[in-house]
């Protein structure tokens, strides 16, 4: 699913590289979405049955909202990002 996610936030519009030539966007939401996986001890289809759980834990007043927060909201907002593409 990794791969299928990956390529629906390059489809989607999200930047693959900086202009720097950097990894950009989809590299990171990608590394954020494996960093709650592991936090979560779960698999990729387990978060895509129970995204909109994750999601609260993550976000403002979850429990794990100083995780969510990293990178400057980078976590809640892949979760966010891959909520729209379960939506799909």
């Amino acid at each position: 699913m990794y791969d299928t996610f990956y390529n629906y936030l390059v489809s989607a519009g999200y930047k693959e590289y900086t202009p720097s030539g950097r990894k950009g966007t989809v590299y990171s939401y990608c590394y954020a979405i494996e960093k709650v996986l592991d936090n979560e001890g779960i698999s990729w289809q387990t978060l895509f049955e129970k995204i909109k759980q994750i999601i609260v834990k993550y976000d403002q007043g979850g429990i794990y909202e100083d995780f969510g927060n990293r990178s400057n909201r980078t976590v809640i907002n892949a979760l966010r990002a891959f909520e729209k593409f379960c939506e799909r």
